[in-house]
Order: structure tokens, then sequence, then C-alpha cells
């Protein structure tokens, strides 16, 4: 039985790669869950598996260098997936500096941890892996043609990004000097289930279902590659099993959207999804869209080409935007309970101070 250790498994990619390999693996496998629940972190996203006899949760910072050393010694964990990260480009560019305690400090104290327990009489024990998940923004900014390719060189233009991109160096560092068995997956836009509505497409959809307004960035030109999180939690499985220890995936899903157009298929897909009868459905109109001021160096476009992965690792894209972005909806319409809990108290607080309502991506 393999254990895998999964940080950041209460927030959106995390808790939805949780649910993907415990439905996949079933008893095969055991999964410990470490989070430090922040704003964004929500053991509600994995209720349906939280009295699992093969799934653990462990509340603790991925800084916590005493916490993280008695989790390994106390457990023969085989594969690190590190998904804990602050996210949110918005939130960089207002205190920068907890994207660099999180994301950089943070991966080295779990690299170094992880390093200490696997290596032993001078050399790394079989079945060991530690993947780092990444994201596309590494790579900076796209004009209207192109794609990031693996050796696309880094060029971070925000906080986050710049602290993301740290963390890669710090992981290929640990390959290159040490020999770790590493991965590093950097992928596009997700979407789907347990997304905190902070992003683009729950924020809409949250907004939009309150008759609220929608704001969006500038003109909304900026473009994203949108890539259904089901899709992505196969593809950092796929990866941790066959990918080549050292080496970069991309991870993509050929799904390129302007941002505007995003909100105007939301706004339709609701329409068409409620009921006549619900009284929310009055209230759905373009006239909602706000353009707001633009973000501080906002991206122009992102978008991946995942050919090593699908050429060398058999993994494609299988959700086309026009399917995934129907699943999303409903499942935001069905679990408004869920939506209404993560949009009330704290949150709304944090809302209001953080960005007065622009906010998206």
């Amino acid at each position: 039985m393999k254990t895998y250790f999964v940080t950041g498994g209460a927030g959106f990619i995390g808790s939805n790669y949780i649910h993907y390999m415990l439905k996949k693996y079933g008893k095969e496998i055991t999964v410990i869950n470490y989070d430090a629940l922040t704003y964004a972190g929500n053991l509600g996203n994995l209720s349906a598996v939280s009295d699992s006899d093969n799934y653990t949760f462990i509340k603790g910072d991925v800084c916590d260098k005493n916490l993280l050393q008695m989790v390994f010694a106390e457990n023969c964990i085989d594969y690190v997936i590190h998904f804990a990260a602050e996210s949110h480009v918005d939130r960089s560019i207002k205190d920068p500096e907890i994207f660099v305690k999180t994301n950089v400090l943070g991966t080295a104290v779990l690299l170094n941890t992880a390093k200490d327990s696997w290596y032993s009489g001078g050399s790394f024990k079989e079945g060991k892996k530690y993947v780092q998940v990444s994201t596309d923004e590494v790579y900076g900014s796209l004009g209207e043609t192109g794609f990031f390719a693996e050796n696309t060189p880094l060029d971070a233009r925000s906080p986050y990004s710049a602290s993301k991109a740290s963390a890669d160096m710090l992981v290929k560092a640990y390959f290159d000097t040490f020999k770790m068995p590493v991965n590093i997956t950097r992928c596009s836009n997700n979407y789907g289930p347990y997304q905190f509505p902070e992003k683009l497409i729950p924020l809409m959809i949250n907004n939009a279902l309150h008759g609220k307004n929608l704001p969006v960035y500038g003109l909304g030109l900026n473009v994203r590659d949108w890539l259904y999180v089901d899709d992505h939690a196969r593809a950092v499985d796929i990866v941790t099993q066959k990918g080549k220890s050292g080496e970069v995936y991309n991870i993509g899903g050929h799904n390129e959207k302007k941002n505007i157009d995003i909100v105007n298929i939301l706004i339709e897909k609701l329409s068409e999804l409620l009921p006549d009868s619900d009284k929310r459905k009055k209230t759905l109109s373009k006239d909602l869209i706000t353009y707001v001021e633009d973000r501080k160096g906002h991206d122009l476009r992102y978008a991946i080409d995942p050919q090593k992965i699908m050429n060398e690792l058999g993994w494609k894209p299988e959700t086309m935007f026009s399917e995934g972005i129907v699943k999303t909806i409903k499942w935001y319409l069905d679990n408004s309970e869920w939506l209404k809990n993560v949009t009330s108290g704290g949150y709304t607080k944090y809302y209001k101070q953080m960005y007065g309502g622009g906010v998206q991506e």
C-alpha cells in the first residue's frame, strides 16, 4: 500500500485530486491530507471521504519543520504531492511576503524533510517521489500566438508567479544536487467543483446568482487556457507513476478563452440551466458586467503546449470547455449550501478588505 502525502489537500485542486485518487485506487493507497486551513482551505470539500480508513487529515503549515519531521517519522511516505500554496495574483500584489514565506520557504522545508526521510546509505530509497505542482504563470506572458513549452525561459511577472518560479528552481536544485526523485508540473487555469469564489468562474457564478455586478478587468481581453480539474488530477497521477525523475511536464486543456467570453458564456449557460420558476433567472443579464481598472502587470495570454506529457506519458485532456463548464455550473447550483458557507462571515470581510469586489483568475 502506497502512502501519498498531499499538501494543500483541503483546497480546490488538492481536494479534487484526493477524491480522484481514492475513487481510482480505493483501499490500495493511503492519503494523508496536510493543510493549514487558511481562508481557501475547507474540510467540507472532503466530507464524503473523511471517515475513510485510508484517509487522514493533519492540520499543519508547510513551514513547520518540526511537525513535518514528526509526520514523516511516524509514516512511511512514498509520494509527496505538493499543492499547498498562496495562489491568488491580486493578493500577492497586496501582500507579497506571505507568498514568499509559504511558496518558497515552505517548499524548501518540505523538500528537505522528504530528502532527510528518503535518503539512506548514499542514495534515495526506491519508490519515492516528490511532485511539485506549479503553474504556467512562471513563463510570463504570451502575445497573440505561440505556446509555453517546458523549455520556455521562466519570466515571472507577479509576486505570485515569482514565488512559484523560485520554488520550482529549488525543486530542480534538489534533483541536480542530490539526485532526489522529483517532477515539476505546470498547469493552465483550473476550473471545476470546490473552487473558492475569488477566482473568475466561481466568482462570476456566485455574483450572477445574487444579481451582483460581474467585475471584469480592463476590457476582458486577457486569454487563459482552461483545464478541467479532474483532467489535472489524472495528469498529476500519471506524472507521479510514470514521469522521468527531474523532468518538467506542462499540463494544458487546449481551451483558450478570453475572460469576457467566459463571463458571457456563464450568463448564457446559467440562463439555460435555471428553471423559469427560479427568481434568480430574472436578474441574469449582461448588464451586470462591470469593467474595472486592470490588474497591475496583467499578463495578456497564457497557452500551454502539452505535447510532452501526451507523447511521453500518454495523457491528454478529455474534458472540452463546453462540457466542463456545464458540469461546473451544475455543481455550484446543486451545492448552494457549500457556496453559501464559504462566502459568509470571514470570507465576506476578507473579500471587501482585499479586493473591494474586483477579483478574478
